[in-house]
């Protein structure tokens, strides 16, 4: 794990770039009339917020106010208090999508597709649940019944998240698979929840070959061994769901406004997409041109 500093020079490289473009496009389009500066940057706003969901802490106010107030306070001199920060919180949703952007990995031809849920309270709870009243909705899984979203991804073999694509909860599976493959090169793995004849024939159209189990009262499909072998190395994707919510800690029933979902969301996957050791499938260029080839 990089530590506050080390990622505040790669956030800082980033903004050095977006913001002053960004600030400019509000100011032509009538977006933003007003040019107030904050006491902290947005760099350094970006940085503690990111590093919370890189490290190990499950509270943010605790993180913010025992370990960064304590530790870093040398770092961020102009650190605000914790309650004005929650307020300014919120300004570092769009620059934290658009370096999510610019941190996505490139598709390799072996990528792989899933969704998880996202959990905004507990069922019993759904009935009297108000932030997102009118947004979040019920939605099935492998694991029951949910209120939420879900979070759609697409990884390459080696970890990286190629795409990403969040839903309400009763969104089906299939659904965003055309969006997110759109450029894609070769092959897509899926599991039988991406069984649609329609949606491969749609996705054959534009050079992607979607390759799924099947159901138990279904016919074995004729494929090759490399991709039986693919099918069965679909943890991959699992795993990475698991690193997203346990480490990167993208799915608590503390939210108080769609905003703070979204910031929560978009900064545990740039943690992830920082991270150093991802989950990742041991594939030469020589075993991956045979593929190609094949």
């Amino acid at each position: 794990m990089k530590n506050l500093v080390e990622l505040f020079c790669d956030v800082d490289d980033f903004c050095k770039v977006f913001i002053p473009q960004w600030q400019k496009q509000l100011l032509e389009d009538g977006t933003r009339r007003r040019r107030r500066e904050c006491r902290m940057s947005m760099s350094e706003m970006m940085t503690i917020i990111i590093g919370f969901h890189m490290s190990h802490h499950r509270d943010f106010k605790n993180y913010y106010s025992g370990y960064v107030r304590v530790f870093y306070r040398n770092a961020f001199p102009d650190l605000l208090s914790y309650t004005r920060f929650l307020e300014v919180m919120p300004r570092t949703i769009v620059p934290m999508c658009a370096y999510f952007s610019t941190l996505k990995g490139k598709p390799t031809g072996i990528e792989f597709i899933d969704s998880t849920s996202l959990k905004v309270c507990h069922n019993i709870r759904i009935p009297r649940h108000k932030t997102f009243d009118g947004i979040a909705q019920r939605g099935k899984g492998t694991m029951g019944w949910f209120y939420g979203f879900k979070l759609h991804l697409i990884v390459n073999h080696l970890g990286e998240i190629v795409a990403a694509k969040v839903t309400t909860g009763n969104v089906h599976d299939t659904k965003p698979v055309e969006e997110l493959a759109r450029h894609l090169p070769d092959k897509l793995y899926g599991d039988k929840g991406y069984l649609s004849k329609a949606l491969e024939a749609n996705l054959f159209e534009k050079g992607v070959k979607l390759i799924t189990t099947v159901r138990k009262n279904m016919k074995a499909k004729a494929m090759s061994l490399w991709d039986r072998a693919m099918l069965s190395k679909r943890f991959i994707i699992e795993t990475i769901n698991d690193q997203l919510k346990n480490i990167s800690y993208i799915e608590h029933s503390r939210h108080r406004s769609i905003n703070g979902f979204t910031l929560n969301l978009m900064a545990g996957l740039v943690a992830y997409c920082l991270k150093e050791n991802k989950p990742s499938l041991n594939i030469s260029d020589i075993e991956r041109n045979a593929m190609v080839v094949a």
